[in-house]
């Protein structure tokens, strides 16, 4: 019998956001604020810095594989709190016994990393994927926007408390530990597989009402795609150099917006508030590309938000000490486009090949755009060092933002191979049979015979051709 109870998909929902705020909000935006603190007691160059940075983004995607392991032997549940375990590690070693460079780049840039990508987006994206289909991007987009809300109150947050600490950073980290407990705990309490597992069902809809026709039926395939099938698709392809044009941008701008303003002059107050409008714009990013994404084709929306990048670098190149306008419109301009880009890359993919293929298909995604666009960190740094600026290096995210915008824009939607193959019936109208009257009584038995053979051959080639019978 259906559970009578309100569809749970929604609190899953608010659920996701607070594991997505906790777990990445703090290691990952947090860091940012923590470790510009920590580079005065611990001296290291700017690249070895963005190697950090690096890192942690590369081990988010080679753990991603790993991940879709686990969600699919032991479930969503499971792969939240080890995910939790692991920043909780990873943090208390920052805190406690972190003094060289390698320690940083072993506890933030692998433990952390691994922590993240097992309780973040990728965990949260699959199962937004198992609850929702109709309003699946407006659910995605709620769910991964929670990092901005964390990014606005923590970069501050972080950055009041490190400073009434005399600069103390080992404080911030065990604040990001405590966090990585609570997220544990709401996991353990609150996480729900699939609507089936309460007796409900996709979207909250009654099944019946499910299969009725709807618009959803042109954004969102119905076909059951298998993994080997999607990887056979040019579609998929497309779609994650689209995601690595997603992420080598953010990748950047997240080690080095913070440097990038105190070098221009602006006081590490200015830089942290200019941070924390980042985050508000990947809230608004995340939402109006949800929004779009039950309503329009898919391609469009990813490529609108890949345009905007190009706007956010040019802003980002002009940054000046006496027009803070500028910094922040940039900040807010990157920020909406992470934020619209990711929800696109995972909606899209879940639209294009359903729930069953999503874990795999999105962890081997994760894996390669992370391997690609991961040296984002350390290549802005690298190029810091080189030339002294990161004009070179905002303009290398400008031409990797329009390889992205050609590759989604044909990245149309795949037909399984059983729909293009199948032979298209024609059927034949039946010829206009004039009236009986006046006609003889063998005229009649003539005429009801010839129409009777023609029904006959009629059902023969519709036969044939249900069996793939063609003419030799």
């Amino acid at each position: 019998m259906a559970d009578k109870r309100p569809f749970y998909g929604w609190k899953l929902v608010a659920v996701l956001f607070s594991l997505v705020f906790c777990n990445m909000g703090f290691p990952y935006y947090g860091g940012s604020v923590i470790n510009g603190y920590m580079i005065h007691e611990i001296p290291m160059s700017r690249s070895t810095l963005g190697l950090g940075f690096t890192l942690i983004n590369l081990f988010v995607g080679l753990a991603s594989v790993f991940v879709a392991m686990s969600i699919l032997k032991y479930g969503v549940r499971p792969t939240f709190i080890v995910g939790s375990a692991l920043i909780c590690l990873g943090s208390l070693f920052m805190c406690l016994y972190a003094s060289k460079p390698w320690h940083y780049l072993i506890a933030f840039g692998v433990i952390n990393g691994i922590g993240i990508s097992f309780s973040t987006l990728f965990t949260a994206a699959t199962a937004v994927t198992r609850w929702f289909r109709r309003y699946r991007g407006r659910a995605m987009g709620i769910a991964l926007s929670s990092p901005g809300f964390a990014g606005f109150a923590v970069s501050p947050f972080l950055d009041k408390i490190l400073r009434r600490a005399g600069g103390n950073w080992r404080v911030g980290w065990e604040i990001v530990a405590a966090t990585g407990v609570i997220a544990g705990l709401i996991a353990f309490l609150f996480v729900k597989e699939s609507p089936q597992s309460l007796g409900q069902s996709v979207d909250g809809i009654p099944e019946e009402e499910q299969n009725r026709p709807s618009r959803t039926d042109t954004l969102a395939t119905t076909y059951p795609w298998t993994a080997s099938q999607a990887y056979r698709t040019s579609a998929y392809w497309l779609i994650m150099i689209g995601g690595i044009a997603t992420t080598f941008p953010f990748f950047f701008f997240v080690a080095h917006w913070i440097l990038r303003l105190r070098g221009a002059g602006i006081t590490s107050t200015n830089a942290a508030w200019a941070m924390s409008l980042f985050t508000i714009g990947t809230i608004g990013g995340h939402w109006l590309a949800g929004l779009l994404l039950d309503i329009m084709n898919s391609r469009l929306v990813f490529a609108i938000g890949l345009g905007i990048y190009l706007v956010g670098s040019y802003l980002a190149i002009i940054v000046r000490p006496d027009a803070l306008t500028v910094a922040y419109a940039a900040a807010v301009l990157y920020g909406v486009a992470s934020g619209w880009t990711l929800t696109c890359m995972s909606t899209v993919t879940a639209h294009y090949y359903g729930p069953a293929a999503f874990p795999q298909l999105n962890g081997v995604m994760t894996l390669l755009t992370s391997v690609f666009a991961s040296p984002a960190g350390y290549i802005g740094g690298k190029i810091f060092d080189l030339y002294g600026s990161y004009t070179r290096a905002f303009e290398l995210n400008c031409v990797i933002a329009a390889i992205g915008i050609v590759a989604v824009a044909f990245a149309v939607m795949p037909r399984p191979r059983s729909e293009v193959g199948a032979p298209t019936i024609h059927v034949p109208r039946e010829p206009l049979v004039p009236t009986t009257e006046g006609l003889s009584a063998g005229q009649r038995i003539r005429r009801q015979r010839t129409k009777m053979n023609n029904e006959g051959c009629l059902e023969a080639f519709v036969f044939a051709s249900s069996i793939g019978y063609t003419c030799p």
